[in-house]
């Protein structure tokens, strides 16, 4: 291997396979902990709710368990933790895909004299990819929450 082969290996591909290995993991366990909470909360309630005849102030706690399932249920929309969790997830195991296929020379870079161009241009479309499916979730995002924003007002 050359010194540009290693350093494109090193410092694009696994540090990207790194990244979204990292924030894959975070995303997942911000995920599940806004989960965890929304349940134990929602299933509070009702149980909450059979004792506000002899206890008036749990009624308070019911409502304020209401709102934090609200709250809990609209993080969870605008983070979007489990669609990044299983969007970076498939992008680190495509990426990890593609170098150990590169390194093996199997798949696509199977005598293949130009393999480490290959391997740029299918790692480069990889990124380009995932980052243009990122630009339209957040443009559509931005029209929906405009659209929502015009309908409230009207």
């Amino acid at each position: 291997m050359t010194t540009r082969e290693d350093e494109y290996l090193e410092q694009r591909l696994s540090n990207q396979i790194n990244w979204y290995d990292r924030k894959s993991a975070a995303a997942q366990a911000s995920y599940k902990r806004l989960r965890l909470f929304e349940i134990i909360a929602a299933a509070t309630i009702p149980f909450l709710a059979g004792l506000t005849d002899r206890h008036p102030a749990i009624t308070v706690v019911v409502g304020a368990l209401g709102v934090l399932v609200a709250v809990l249920a609209g993080m969870m929309g605008l983070f979007r933790f489990q669609e990044t969790w299983t969007e970076y997830r498939a992008v680190a195991e495509t990426l990890s895909q593609e170098k150990y296929l590169y390194l093996a020379g199997t798949g696509p870079y199977h005598d293949d004299e130009e393999r480490f161009e290959r391997l740029v241009e299918r790692t480069e479309a990889i990124l380009s990819s995932e980052t243009s499916g990122w630009a339209t979730a957040m443009r559509a995002g931005v029209k929906h929450d405009a659209a929502a924003r015009a309908k409230a007002a009207s």
